[in-house]
């Protein structure tokens, strides 16, 4: 894994210390304190009584009351125009293919079997989804991206087609274009349906390969074939969705190819070099599918501390309350997903900053808000629709600092930032470390695209400026490393709080980011992206 060391420079040091030194003293509570508060939000909050905080359930009332009695009891104020909640409008969808299977024409007949060659969906609030002769159109990796001088779209038109688009981007094969096996957003699934639906097709169908994705099919099939959640605009009934999205089968793309008389292989090899052009397939078929939909409202939950001179600016903290309730048992018959890592732990440093601001005896210069949307689990949803609708425009936003699975870590002397190297940020984390006696690290390596998939990344899309703060590999103590390192209860059962959790490197990871975005709050200037 390549990274790149950032070097303490005496000017940052020189600039911003006695910001964190001044804000470290001040404290009105002990670390020992602090560590007894953060285990006991982290202890209810992933208690079976919580039982795992799925959205729209019992519980989901039972965390919300509970994270605005904390945020009351710290002293702020209700985020949105005198309440706590804001309220996210959503829709699910089961999508079934008529008879099971897509029908197709070219110059021979083929059918993509549901959910063997192509797992689809859409968001539509519509029950029945009917497209005549759809045609499909090969289209690469489905990017547009001017900065890399790549335009999979150059010279065609999609209008009212069904787009079928690579997963991931062209660094993931050459590691002389784009980023490398630095996955950019063009990489993204996501990303490739927002294009399509920006361009006015039909419909997209993302081209599966395993070692691309990172995950296998099964991934695709267990994740779209129950249910497919998304927001909802009650007053265009999500009209304007694509019709029909999913993923398709490397074995339903062959079919595809030889209905049009035309070679699979040949066609991804040239997606993969500079200058590749889309076609279609000359091949068409009806898309007919059932529809059931259910409308439903779940809630993002923010309190905020308002700012002096600059108070029309803010500095957003944020950590998603949502998990998965209860699923599939696991080998103790435990079927409670308690999320204590993920992400009572995030929502506990929140809080503890919330607390930690609101003691200082100066209010910081722009306004706080301590936000903790939903459905991040989902797919960002609960994030999206804040900045979609925030409470401090987001143009005057200074800053998205996000936590996710921040607990149990020991203590690092390295922090590392994934996503470092793209704006001014990098300043005030390297200067808070450094106030620690550590050193940053950029890494590079966003290979899985995990940049992309936690609620900072909507703040991204928006211009806001935000990194992800991950622990360290060069432990304080050696001799002591994670006991219950991430794979072990990473969206499993086993994501219960422990007594015996490392809280050192939690801890001082937290209090490295209070001296950042106290830093950030109080700066003339708000920090910038490089060009």
């Amino acid at each position: 894994m390549k990274k790149a060391i950032i070097l303490l420079t005496i000017a940052a040091m020189t600039a911003l210390t006695p910001l964190f030194t001044a804000a470290q003293t001040k404290g009105r509570i002990t670390l020992e304190e602090e560590e007894a508060i953060l285990r006991e939000w982290i202890k209810t909050l992933g208690s079976d009584e919580f039982g795992g905080r799925k959205p729209m359930t019992a519980h989901e009332t039972l965390t919300l009351n509970y994270l605005a009695g904390e945020m009351e009891k710290i002293g702020l104020e209700p985020a949105f125009n005198g309440s706590w909640l804001q309220k996210v409008q959503t829709i699910s969808t089961v999508s079934r293919p008529d008879g099971s299977k897509f029908k197709v024409k070219g110059k021979r007949k083929a059918e993509l079997v549901y959910p063997e060659d192509v797992v689809v969906w859409t968001a539509r609030a519509a029950n029945r989804i009917d497209i005549k002769a759809a045609e499909y159109v090969f289209c690469g990796f489905g990017i547009d991206a001017p900065e890399f001088g790549w335009n999979d779209f150059d010279g065609i038109d999609v209008k009212g087609k069904i787009i079928i688009a690579m997963v991931n981007d062209p660094g993931f094969y050459d590691a002389s274009l784009f980023q490398g096996k630095n996955m950019t957003y063009y990489g993204r699934w996501t990303y490739k349906f927002e294009q399509a639906e920006r361009l006015g097709a039909a419909g997209c169908l993302v081209l599966h390969n395993t070692a691309a994705a990172s995950y296998g099919w099964h991934v695709c099939q267990n994740g779209h074939v129950d249910s497919n959640l998304a927001l909802y605009d009650k007053e265009t009934k999500n009209a304007g969705a694509l019709g029909i999205k999913g993923w398709l089968h490397e074995d339903g793309c062959r079919k595809l190819f030889n209905a049009a008389g035309m070679d699979f292989d040949a066609a991804v090899a040239a997606a993969k070099k500079p200058g590749f052009k889309a076609f279609s397939l000359k091949v068409k078929g009806d898309v007919k599918m059932n529809v059931t939909y259910e409308i439903q409202e779940t809630c993002n939950i923010a309190g905020i501390l308002p700012g002096t001179d600059l108070k029309d600016e803010a500095v957003v903290f944020s950590a998603h309350w949502d998990h998965f309730g209860y699923g599939t048992p696991d080998e103790t018959g435990d079927r409670i997903y308690n999320g204590a890592a993920d992400n009572g732990s995030g929502m506990a440093a929140v809080l503890m900053l919330a607390r930690k601001y609101a003691e200082l005896p100066v209010r910081p210069r722009r306004s706080m808000i301590f936000l903790i949307p939903t459905l991040e689990e989902s797919g960002l949803f609960g994030s999206e629709y804040y900045c979609a609708h925030p409470v401090i425009p987001m143009e005057k936003t200074a800053a998205c600092i996000n936590f996710d699975c921040i607990a149990p870590e020991p203590l690092t002397h390295d922090v590392m930032v994934l996503g470092g190297g793209a704006c001014e940020l990098d300043n005030y984390i390297v200067a808070a470390a450094g106030a620690q006696g550590r050193y940053v690290v950029l890494d590079d390596d966003n290979s899985d695209g995990w940049f992309f998939r936690s609620d900072h990344f909507n703040f991204v899309k928006k211009g806001v400026p935000a990194v992800v703060i991950k622990y360290g590999v060069d432990l304080v103590d050696p001799l002591h490393p994670n006991k219950y390192p991430k794979p072990d209860w990473y969206h499993k059962p086993s994501d219960e709080y422990l007594e015996d959790w490392d809280f050192s490197g939690t801890l001082a990871h937290v209090n490295m980011m209070f001296a950042v975005g106290l830093s950030v709050a109080n700066a003339d200037k708000a920090p910038k992206w490089y060009r």
